[in-house]
């Protein structure tokens, strides 16, 4: 029996091709896109090279450089033809993010003038608030080499022979914040050391993450907004984050104006039958 035309190789090898030209986009016109390479876009690839390897491109290089650009954009526009760029998540979040940005770069083109930065450090004050600061030293009597601790601490306060155990942090700290000294002892200890009074004499004893301690508090600085001249680069940079999210706020609330958006209505629930 003759065997079927559709089986034979040389068949199969055209369909193929022709599969492939299909998408290559070799029938549905002649129309041929066109791809302008500029003088700035040849500038710009040269100067990438030269920021990234510290030394001008050889002729050689630029054409590869060139080779590969045309590369890029051929491929890109044929993946964009394709609809390749279609339902992807990171397409999709990269276009977000490239709008976003453009958004915020308009946002905060010119520089404010001073007058302007010294309303917003004065309207957001509190955001310039330093912290109450300590100053203290203090002597440490461990609970993991200590049964009496606590006793021990607690005679310290009178007996300064007693001058405790070795200790893997500092025996004396200058103008830290209940925060900071919090994050090296534990809350309990920085809210103790807080409610002292400075006195040169020692106070507590205080708990720890490490056992207790007893303390000399030879200092405590108030709280206060920081001055505006001390913190310009900084208010400089809340404004300009201020200015970007109010920005994009704006932005997206002119946006969504043009959309109508409908959204599925609440379930409706199956009512009970009753088993006769």
């Amino acid at each position: 029996m003759r065997s079927s035309w559709y089986k034979d190789p040389l068949v199969a090898f055209f369909a193929v091709g022709f599969v492939m030209f299909v998408i290559a986009g070799g029938i549905g016109g002649d129309e041929q896109s066109n791809i302008e390479i500029r003088t700035q876009d040849i500038d710009r690839l040269a100067q990438q090279w030269s920021l990234q390897m510290r030394r001008e491109p050889s002729t050689r290089e630029l054409d590869g450089l060139v080779d590969q650009y045309l590369k890029e954009e051929i491929y890109y526009r044929e993946a964009l033809r394709l609809g390749l760029d279609e339902d992807d998540t990171i397409v999709r979040r990269r276009m977000l993010q490239k709008l976003t940005f453009l958004t915020e770069d308009l946002a905060v083109s010119d520089t404010p003038a001073r007058e302007v930065l010294e309303q917003y450090h004065s309207d957001n004050s509190e955001n310039y608030r330093q912290p109450e600061r300590y100053s203290f030293q203090h002597r440490y009597f461990s609970t993991d080499r200590r049964d009496n601790a606590e006793q021990l601490a607690q005679q310290a306060l009178t007996d300064q022979g007693l001058t405790g155990d070795p200790f893997m942090l500092q025996k004396q700290y200058a103008q830290r914040s209940e925060r900071e000294i919090g994050d090296l002892f534990g809350r309990e200890f920085a809210a103790g050391l807080a409610a002292l009074a400075p006195s040169q004499a020692w106070q507590g004893p205080l708990r720890s993450a490490y056992g207790w301690h007893v303390v000399q508090l030879s200092n405590a600085t108030d709280s206060r907004i920081i001055r505006f001249d001390e913190v310009q680069d900084r208010v400089l940079a809340d404004w300009q984050q201020a200015q970007r999210q109010a920005a994009n706020a704006e932005y997206y609330r002119s946006l969504r104006e043009r959309y109508q958006v409908q959204m599925p209505g609440p379930a409706v629930a199956e009512p009970l039958v009753s088993a006769p």
